[in-house]
């Protein structure tokens, strides 16, 4: 995950009791990236989690949930969960 901005990227735990699960980026600082899933953690409330745990999938957020993340809109939990079910989905395919 290099220099670049990840805000609206999918990502797979790598490390700790959520290995596996898939979040989306909401925001950043430094090494550390917030994450949301829609469930327990929200844009309002997201987990924390270093970048080194973090498994990058190639995909991006739709450009509708990315506006809402740079404009500062709210992006509600069903969005989120929407996304990531459908991210899931192709993952298995």
């Amino acid at each position: 995950m290099g220099g670049k901005s990840v805000v609206g990227q999918y990502v797979i735990s790598k490390a700790g009791h959520d290995k596996g699960t898939i979040y989306l980026i909401v925001a950043e600082e430094g090494d550390r990236v917030f994450l949301a899933d829609g469930r327990s953690k929200t844009v309002s409330a997201p987990k924390k989690k270093s970048r080194k745990h973090l498994q990058p999938i190639s995909t991006f957020a739709e450009p509708e949930i990315l506006r809402k993340l740079q404009e500062g809109i709210t992006l509600y939990p069903e969005e989120i969960r929407r996304a990531i079910r459908q991210i899931a989905d192709d993952e298995t395919v």
